[in-house]
């Protein structure tokens, strides 16, 4: 798996050395549990509010600052489910690496210290749940009905137990 990691803001996590590498275990995690069957790649930028907000006006036509933006760049008929992805379709893999491209993920790092605050626990973990949420999202799922919301943020919380990150 490639994770291409860009850092745009002097903002430092608690607990954190190296962002790669928790992309790498949490996203490598999200994929093996869903049976991806590619090497798979996926870009982060790690941001501030003020680029955030201005990432979601431009993209989404909403003026406000947010935890995180996923920006998928393949169409799931079905969330996780990766029979509908054609091997022979060059939008779907890069042709350097061969590796299933899912798309970007921007993370706001403010958001980040601000939210392990308000949900008493570690930034690592803060930053390691809008990684799981914002894979899901690349991955087709959602949370635009109450179904949906059931199956992914049930489905985030049995990834990151996995992984150690507990409330």
């Amino acid at each position: 798996m490639t994770f291409f990691v860009e850092c745009e803001t002097d903002i430092v996590l608690e607990g954190i050395d190296d962002p790669e590498a928790v992309l790498r275990e949490t996203a490598g995690e999200t994929l093996r549990r869903l049976d991806c069957p590619y090497e798979a790649s996926v870009s982060l930028t790690l941001t501030d509010g003020e680029e955030i907000r201005r990432l979601n006006r431009q993209f989404r036509d909403i003026d406000a600052v947010t935890d995180v933006l996923s920006f998928p760049l393949l169409d799931f008929e079905c969330p996780g489910d990766f029979s509908g992805i054609r091997e022979d379709d060059p939008e779907c893999f890069d042709p350097e690496t061969g590796e299933l491209t899912l798309g970007d993920i921007v993370i706001n790092l403010e958001r980040v210290i601000s939210q392990a605050a308000d949900y008493g626990h570690s930034q690592r973990r803060e930053f390691a749940f809008l990684i799981v949420h914002s894979v899901l999202h690349l991955l087709g799922f959602d949370h635009e009905t109450a179904s949906e919301e059931g199956e992914m943020f049930s489905l985030q919380e049995e990834i990151l137990n996995t992984l150690g990150y507990v409330r």
